[in-house]
């Protein structure tokens, strides 16, 4: 029996790794831009006032990508938005390896189709460095939430990690990846 690995791994090893390498002219495979790790964050400014609304994000952000997911806490008091230090106000998680390959796929081939008036993301999410972000503003695109079960739509943000040095390498990888950007 053989050792399950998910296929956007295997593709980018069979064809994408190679495809970057001519077209990038690098002397080595090794030098090929790779996927280091998605972030997905919510920011919950509502959660001053009520605790539940942390939890339910936990329990969703967990739920969508299979592991658990962790609070994150104010680093400061501010009392404009009546909030304290040490409070709980986002959700986090992040993915690696098998578990990024597999949300990856998900994400690409499941969840954005479901998108309302979807025509494709928006190119200009990259930092300079080879990183891209994108903003979802609905958790419902995931099949694994379930509509009658939350009690309100919210959205998160996805930063996709890579070991490009330019944006230029690392839109193509995503590109290749099989993300949909706009033209």
């Amino acid at each position: 029996m053989s050792k399950y690995t998910p296929r956007l791994k295997n593709d980018y090893k069979d064809r994408i790794a190679l495809g970057l390498k001519e077209r990038f002219q690098y002397s080595s495979v090794m030098q090929v831009p790779r996927m280091k790790k998605i972030v997905l964050s919510q920011g919950l400014g509502d959660a001053t006032a009520d605790k539940k609304i942390i939890e339910n994000a936990l329990t969703e952000m967990t739920t969508i990508s299979g592991q658990k997911a962790i609070a994150t806490y104010a680093k400061k008091d501010v009392s404009n938005f009546k909030l304290r230090k040490g409070m709980p106000i986002g959700a986090k998680v992040t993915l690696r390896g098998d578990m990024m390959y597999e949300f990856l796929d998900r994400f690409i081939s499941v969840a954005l189709p479901r998108t309302r008036d979807f025509r494709g993301i928006n190119p200009k999410g990259f930092d300079g460095r080879g990183n891209y972000n994108l903003g979802i503003k609905e958790q419902i695109i995931f099949p694994e939430i379930d509509i009658d079960k939350i009690s309100r739509v919210s959205g998160m943000d996805i930063t996709m990690v890579t070991s490009a040095n330019t944006n230029e390498e690392a839109f193509e990888l995503l590109k290749e990846f099989g993300l949909p950007f706009k033209k």
